[in-house]
């Protein structure tokens, strides 16, 4: 039997012996001295003139009021969880082996919660084979979802700070300290966050695949004349790496949603550390295009068009080529019809590169520049671009000096003509921009682990990409209770395990 199943098991026994009447008793004798401490707060508050320095004194101690309240219900909710000694059992397997109840609880004196840090006795289990090198176990430890002697609420709230803009070790420190009353050291910190992001990151996959068909409903119901669109992108970004402190290109990927007005309905994204070839964020991209496209049909839905949307660079050109123009309908096999759009934005650079070389610097290249990008939204615009670069190329001469660069800048756009032809794609509703992506690399990498004087080591990276890629996915609350039921399952499954285990043994 599941440790969480044998305490649910007394504590129901304790509640039909009317427990429930000395547990009011308790909780009020435990607390009144705190909300008689809140009360008198209001009461010197209304003895005072009202003013706003006032106002900030009242609200402050209050909230420090029932912050108190609220840690010391924790405590003495917990410290009731877990019954004496005698009605727990003497043995119990975990994980394969078997261990021996210590009579004696002991403190845990750093666990963590929302309000406060608390005191928590637990009973301990050690093992039988005390050679064994194994450590000694705390199944109310385990059965509460306790994380580095932290809730699964307040743990909840360090991997969300740790995910958000701008935080830093210190400044998180600081505001758990300042927000929660918790002090805890960088290791322990690292080590919650680490914890916290291999607990969540296998959930990410299926909450990911959830929030794109979402999207691709409200685009199916919408109105407009469009179909709905739905659009990939990726990217690199440079990323500082220690021990050489050299700049490596770390890796983003994007699945966006627009619905049949061209509008965006939201975006999810994946990251990856600096890796060559960029694997592994192919993988879960490919996956989770695949996954959503599955589902999709199985809800009898017609599929939406298909675009991705990237610059020209290697990577990117590679996984086009060879996954995911590739890819086929999940139901009859035939190749899906991927439209690949090379960014507006960069076949615009070319021209303005183009105007330098051909006119200088000045206001006639300007002129010319504005000219050809407006021309590119055109029917037939990138072949009508060429040919008036061509033709001035021809009046008006070129430095030889200039002519490599004028070459790479005029067959870039020549070469991938086919891929910009913008005027046809905002007719079907397909963006011609990359601009989701480029500012996911913003927003994923840029803002929180680009600030001044980082430098990062691989997995720690990863770490805080994992987290930061599922809160800006908008699916944190829903991978944290899948992760949370999850780990309930696994500790189900562990005991049973045991269990059968023991029973064959015995046998």
């Amino acid at each position: 039997m599941p440790y969480s199943t044998v305490l649910h098991a007394i504590l129901a026994t304790l509640v039909i012996d009317d427990a429930r009447s000395q547990l009011r008793s308790l909780f009020r004798t435990q607390l009144c001295g705190d909300l008689e401490a809140i009360v008198d707060v209001v009461v010197e508050f209304f003895a005072t003139p009202v003013a706003p320095a006032a106002m900030t004194r009242f609200e402050e101690r209050v909230a420090e009021g029932l912050c108190e309240v609220g840690r010391r219900l924790m405590a003495v909710s917990l410290n009731r969880v877990e019954p004496a000694a005698e009605q727990l059992p003497a043995s119990l397997r975990w994980d394969g082996g078997d261990y021996r109840r210590l009579n004696q609880a002991t403190a845990n004196r750093h666990v963590a919660t929302c309000f406060g840090t608390i005191t928590l006795m637990r009973h301990g289990y050690r093992p039988h084979d005390r050679d064994s090198g194994e450590a000694t176990i705390f199944p109310l430890e385990q059965a509460l979802g306790l994380t580095e002697s932290a809730t699964p609420a307040f743990a909840k709230r360090v991997g969300r700070y740790l995910a958000e803009a701008g935080a830093t070790q210190d400044r998180v420190l600081e505001r758990l300290s300042a927000e929660h009353g918790v002090s805890m050291g960088v290791k322990r910190l690292r080590s919650l966050a680490s914890s916290l992001s291999e607990a969540m990151t296998p959930h990410r996959h299926d909450a990911q695949v959830e929030r794109v068909l979402d999207l691709l409903e409200q685009a199916h119901a919408g109105k407009g004349s469009r179909k709905p669109v739905l659009a990939v992108g990726r990217d690199g970004i440079t990323l500082g790496t220690q021990p050489t402190g050299r700049y490596e290109v770390a890796s983003v990927a994007t699945v966006t949603v627009y619905d049949r007005r061209r509008r965006r309905l939201g975006t999810v994204q994946l990251a990856r550390v600096p890796e060559p070839g960029q694997g592994t964020l192919s993988g879960e991209l490919t996956r989770l295009v695949e996954d959503v496209l599955r589902r999709w049909d199985e809800r009898g839905r017609p599929l939406p068009r298909f675009c991705y949307v990237t610059d020209a660079g290697d990577n990117e050109v590679s996984y086009f080529r060879r996954t995911l123009r590739r890819l086929r309908h999940p139901r009859t096999g035939k190749k899906l019809r991927w439209q690949w759009i090379v960014d507006y934005y960069h076949a615009t650079e070319r021209i303005s590169v183009l105007a330098d070389l051909l006119f200088g610097p000045g206001r006639e290249g300007q002129a010319w520049a504005r000219k050809m990008r407006k021309l590119l939204l055109k029917p037939g615009g990138v072949r009508r671009v060429l040919l008036s670069a061509a033709a001035l190329r021809t009046t008006r001469g070129l430095r030889a000096k200039h002519e490599p660069a004028y070459r790479r800048a005029y067959n870039y756009l020549r070469a991938r003509s086919r891929h910009m032809d913008y005027h046809g794609f905002r007719r079907l509703g397909l963006p011609i921009g990359s601009g989701v992506t480029e500012a996911a690399c913003k927003t994923v990498f840029t803002q929180r682990l680009k600030l001044s004087g980082m430098r990062w080591k691989g997995p720690g990276a990863q770490v805080i990409l994992n987290l930061r890629v599922i809160l800006l996915s908008g699916i944190w609350d829903e991978v944290h209770a899948r992760t949370s039921a999850a780990q309930s399952q696994a500790q189900t499954r562990t005991h049973a395990c045991c269990e059968a285990n023991q029973a064959c043994m015995a046998a």
